[in-house]
């Protein structure tokens, strides 16, 4: 059964994404799939930054576009997580960074949360016609990686970045 949805930011969830974004402050961690949120302190900016960014005619110089999900839980509409699909490569994200990036809250991990995320952006890649999806993970993250195999991943190298070694997995669509 289907516990989440994935849906573009809206105002009327500002709150929650504060909030959102301050557990992952107060646990000193970056929030990966969200589109820079970390880099903003006002909803609104950062709103229209993802709306800016999923575009290629106004992407930010340097980016690719991309689009930001929040995933909310069905029942009672609380953000689990965020998650965001690039819609191409450029040469950092082929070694590194991959097409999708996510983040679930740290009250909320451990229940299958990034499993169901990532199967519902996979739904949303194929409707973008994408034929295999790059998604990379640091090795010692092994809840990411169990996540990235049950949706299909399939290793295909290790890679160093900085002194973190990125293991880069392909799911064909």
């Amino acid at each position: 059964m289907q516990e989440l949805k994935l849906i573009f930011p809206k105002k009327q969830y500002e709150q929650q994404v504060l909030n959102y974004k301050n557990e992952f402050e107060i646990n000193n961690e970056i929030i990966h799939g969200s589109a820079g949120l970390e880099e903003y302190n006002n909803f609104d900016e950062w709103l229209s930054y993802i709306i800016n960014n999923s575009k290629k005619e106004t992407v930010r110089k340097g980016l690719v576009p991309s689009s930001t999900y929040l995933a909310v839980r069905i029942y009672d509409k609380r953000v689990i997580g965020m998650i965001d699909i690039r819609h191409e490569l450029n040469e950092f994200l082929y070694k590194f960074g991959g097409h999708i990036g996510y983040s679930v809250r740290k009250s909320e991990r451990r229940k299958g949360y990034a499993k169901e995320m990532l199967h519902l952006a996979l739904e949303k890649c194929k409707d973008m016609n994408m034929k295999k999806v790059l998604i990379t993970c640091d090795k010692e993250n092994i809840p990411s990686a169990k996540t990235i195999i049950s949706n299909g991943g399939i290793l295909e190298n290790e890679v160093l970045e900085g002194e973190k070694i990125k293991q880069r997995y392909w799911i064909y669509l």
